[in-house]
């Protein structure tokens, strides 16, 4: 279906078009009609499909640009992804400059955010305690919101949101509609979809084989004193300019971004304790190409765009399934190839294994070309032991 074809403003059609959209994603033409005519829906595509349209254009339409005060409530549960999110909408209401988007959430200024917040605004972008810290300091009116949405609703309420995102809901008295986007239905999403909503209409999008992302992903056993070594030489040796490489702990990321920048790397770090003006800054550096290496915990796995990563490091084996298939995501896009590694101790084995079975990659084949010299920091290519394997399929 196309752009033009769709019955909204020509304020909304221009924006779109100024974006330079001219067909609907699957989960915008599936979408966009059902919201816009009163439904609740729960839809369940994969990242990276247009979702943001999908319930930004019914918002855009259905705002009343008279009031000037919070309409819409959009929840994500990363600052990050709130950020990317109200930027897309203010794009999609570039032609409706009464229609105001504000953007709240943990890490920045408070009075900042509520100054703009008193100014007016007719659709709120908030992570779930940002948005509770400011009801309770009362400076935002959640009374006239109409339409809610959730965003990455399975992350977001399986990070500990559950109970804060029934609070915020419940206090939006006026609300007429919910819809949520998720990438799986988890029993937490199917929990706040029996309790608030109205004969939803569910929606789901399969991954499309040419718009799935093309992941070499390779394994790599190794031990608490080569790991280091490894991926310095992994690096080195690929000639690989931008990585990303995830660790699970904040002390973690801090301390492997120290030890990489005594090794004479390009190297910062990302996680939860930083400001958010840090954390700008650092994905800045690292989109513009000053950074080589960006170690980050899982708070960088959603919501972040950046293109043209070469490869992507799970310096530890994730705990959570889902947040495997985040990391990765991060390398592949735009339809280019990308590339993987997992490091993992003899011991966790058994754990690698499950991941396997998670992407649906059983094919295992030997050689792989890596063989580290940990005496210096360089990389041969040729024939490697079996425990050093690539698996063949793609994610």
């Amino acid at each position: 279906m196309l752009y033009s074809e769709l019955q909204c403003s020509e304020a909304i059609r221009k924006a779109v078009e100024r974006m330079g959209f001219t067909e609907m994603t699957e989960v915008q033409e599936k979408t966009i009609p059902l919201m816009m005519a009163g439904r609740d829906v729960i839809a369940k595509a994969p990242t990276g499909t247009g979702k943001t349209c999908a319930f930004g254009i019914p918002i855009a339409q259905q705002i009343d640009p008279e009031k000037k005060k919070p309409q819409a409530v959009i929840l994500a549960p990363t600052r990050e992804l709130a950020q990317q999110i109200a930027a897309e909408l203010e794009e999609l209401t570039y032609f409706m400059p009464e229609v105001k988007v504000a953007c709240v959430y943990g890490g920045a200024n408070m009075d900042k955010q509520a100054r703009r917040l008193a100014e007016g605004c007719q659709i709120v972008v908030a992570t779930p305690g940002r948005l509770m810290d400011h009801y309770k300091r009362r400076s935002i009116d959640l009374s006239g919101v109409v339409q809610v949405v959730l965003d990455e609703a399975d992350e977001m309420l399986n990070m500990g949101f559950y109970k804060d995102v029934r609070h915020i809901i419940d206090l939006m008295k006026s609300r007429k509609y919910l819809s949520m986007f998720s990438a799986t239905i988890s029993r937490e999403v199917m929990d706040i979809g029996w309790l608030y909503q109205k004969d939803a209409e569910e929606v789901t999008v399969q991954p499309k084989e040419e718009s799935q992302p093309k992941i070499t992903q390779y394994m790599l056993q190794t031990t608490g004193r080569d790991k280091l070594s490894d991926l310095a030489q992994l690096i080195i040796g690929e000639g690989y300019k931008r990585v990303m490489v995830f660790c699970d702990t904040k002390f973690g990321t801090a301390a492997l971004a120290n030890q990489l920048a005594r090794l004479g790397f390009s190297v910062d770090c990302l996680h939860g304790d930083l400001s958010q003006k840090e954390r700008n800054q650092i994905m800045q550096s690292f989109r513009e190409g000053k950074l080589a290496v960006l170690v980050a915990t899982d708070v960088a796995a959603r919501g972040i765009d950046v293109e043209d990563v070469d490869a992507v490091v799970n310096y530890d084996v994730p705990s959570e399934n889902e947040h495997y298939t985040h990391r990765i995501g991060r390398t592949g896009r735009a339809k280019k190839e990308g590339v993987s590694y997992l490091f993992y101790l003899p011991e966790e084995k058994k754990r690698v294994t499950e991941l396997l079975r998670l992407t649906r990659n059983t094919e295992l084949c030997t050689p792989v070309h890596f063989d580290f010299n940990h005496e210096h920091i360089v990389v041969e290519k040729k024939q490697s032991s079996a425990d050093r394997f690539q698996i063949k399929s793609y994610f």
